[in-house]
């Protein structure tokens, strides 16, 4: 079995080469370029990037001052359905786009010190249930990932996709039942199994072998559905079994409510 302490150093590695990864996509970006819009109604490459820098500094938080992250719980319970986050999120959005660059990059290196300053085997405080180093590093990942796939689509870039993709597509599998309980319904008893092609050839396999229901489909593919990212309709993404087919529509890797999603482009 790895080595738990190698398993966090090497996602906490890929958090950082995905935001690096996203930031020399917008690095260059002229002020006008930043305030296109992207796929997320309301949204502009500024508040994607703004979103993310709120997101990592509260994840900072949880990781160092649990007390103040609890507040934050607090604040999020007293106002259900609401973004506690938005005036401090709307606030950096308004920065000149240089600035809000120095305030994503100066928050994303405090929380990878503070990530891997964490002791060994540590819980830190979340929204859900408490999260290992590992896994809040993973969520981090695949929030930048999904962020930063509204970014390339706003601005008509096709990204290269990384073995980094199978963070996103685990935690996808793991969210199956969330996504179930998050609209009022009850989970399949059953586990489905999920088997995603890499374009390198490399597959990501999940679940038992000899399970009747069964995912299957381009890793990336997968990866857009469970972040809704794009519609299954546009999607190389199949079902074998009625679960695991309305399972597909209704896949989510994040948490709180899935949103409209995106249509599907003959729609568009």
């Amino acid at each position: 079995m790895p080595d738990a302490t190698a398993v966090t150093a090497a996602v906490l590695d890929d958090l950082r080469a995905e935001g690096d990864e996203l930031d020399l996509l917008v690095a260059g970006l002229s002020a006008h370029e930043w305030a296109v819009p992207t796929p997320a109604e309301g949204w502009t490459v500024a508040h994607q990037i703004a979103h993310l820098n709120w997101t990592d500094e509260v994840a900072l938080t949880a990781a160092t001052e649990p007390g103040a992250f609890a507040a934050e719980v607090e604040k999020a319970l007293a106002a259900p359905g609401t973004f506690v986050g938005e005036a401090a999120e709307e606030a950096v959005t308004a920065l000149p786009p240089e600035a809000l660059l120095v305030e994503w990059r100066e928050g994303r290196t405090r929380l990878q010190a503070a990530l891997r300053a964490a002791p060994a085997g540590v819980k830190l405080p979340w929204y859900g249930p408490p999260m290992s180093v590992a896994s809040m590093a993973t969520a981090r990942l695949m929030e930048t990932w999904a962020h930063g796939q509204d970014v390339a689509d706003a601005l008509g870039v096709t990204r290269k996709p990384t073995a980094r993709l199978r963070h996103v597509a685990r935690i996808g599998v793991r969210a199956r039942d969330y996504a179930y309980f998050v609209r009022g319904l009850r989970p399949p008893a059953e586990q489905f199994r999920v088997e995603l092609l890499a374009e390198d050839g490399g597959s990501t396999v999940y679940g038992p072998e000899d399970a009747a229901q069964r995912i299957t489909g381009p890793l990336l593919d997968f990866c857009l559905l469970v972040t809704r990212r794009a519609h299954r309709d546009d999607l190389a993404v199949e079902a074998v079994g009625p679960d695991a087919g309305q399972w597909l529509d209704i896949a989510q890797a994040f948490a709180g409510p899935a949103g409209s999603g995106r249509r599907p482009e003959a729609d568009r």
